[in-house]
């Protein structure tokens, strides 16, 4: 079961959408499309720039990318 497909291959994009359904469509009765693309841009916005993850040690996503140095490369 290590083909294409796997449960494991989308864990953390399911994560991001239960956040998403849980932190703001569930709890915003949204009329119309553009309100709901309104709500939902916020949110993401929120998401990435405020809402700390404990997966990169309580940074936001913006922080961790800033802070993420280019990998090494080896001389041949």
């Amino acid at each position: 079961m290590d083909g294409k497909g796997r449960w494991i291959d989308n864990r953390m994009i399911e994560r991001l959408w239960r956040s998403l359904k849980y932190e703001c469509v569930y709890l915003h009765a949204f009329d119309r499309g553009s309100e709901a693309k309104a709500g939902i841009g916020k949110w993401l916005a929120y998401y990435n720039a405020e809402r700390p993850h404990s997966t990169h040690g309580i940074l936001t996503p913006n922080e961790a990318y800033a802070s993420k140095t280019e990998p090494m490369r080896l001389a041949a």
